[in-house]
């Protein structure tokens, strides 16, 4: 059992959400459903590394409704994140959690980006003050994810399908605080934002 109870200890973890497919890796209108479909975008792994290195540390919140569209199982999707992770350290960056959410949009579920669930849980697991956490997407819903969450930044990056995310957002009225060309650009903009680094 996860104790989710925060000691006055507890140092305040420095993170950075992620969303996976369209940030770290190519996204595909199939889904992802094997370790063999993904491919890390490129400079995601010297993204990844530099973040760790700045002492960031990185939680993965994604959608996969491929798993409850009966595509592929829990134990796929494990197997994908162990592969990914592992693939990550080798190059020098750390994923420090997954969260995702397995349910299709009309289950309705209380997980499924944009609404900010996953990032609470992430809050609840862990030492985070949201109000200096980032956010980074390739959708409109992770940037509604993170100011519905409360994370204090949102950036846009535009792989996957950031072009349309800009669209959608112009016509939301809704402003990312930054928009990145990738994951490269994004960590770039994160780690000259850091009042560690200020």
């Amino acid at each position: 059992m996860i104790k989710s109870r925060k000691t006055a200890k507890q140092k305040l973890l420095k993170v950075v959400f992620l969303d996976r497919d369209g940030v770290i890796n190519r996204d595909s209108p199939g889904y992802i459903k094997s370790w063999s479909e993904f491919e890390f975008l490129p400079d995601s792994l010297k993204a990844l590394k530099r973040l760790t290195q700045n002492g960031f540390s990185i939680i993965v919140i994604t959608n996969q409704s491929a798993v409850n569209r009966g595509m592929m199982s829990l134990k796929d999707l494990d197997f994908i994140h162990t592969n990914m992770r592992s693939a990550i350290a080798a190059q020098g960056g750390k994923i420090h959690a997954v969260f995702f959410c397995p349910h299709r949009p009309d289950e309705s579920c209380g997980c499924r980006k944009p609404k900010p669930e996953l990032i609470h849980q992430a809050q609840r697991r862990y030492a985070i003050d949201l109000k200096s956490t980032y956010m980074v997407g390739d959708s409109a819903k992770d940037i509604e994810c993170a100011q519905q969450a409360g994370c204090g930044h949102a950036v846009l990056v535009r792989t996957g399908n950031g072009a349309d995310a800009e669209t959608i957002l112009t016509e939301k009225n809704i402003s990312p605080d930054y928009v990145a060309a990738d994951l490269g650009d994004a960590a770039n903009w994160i780690i000259a934002h850091d009042p560690e680094h200020a």
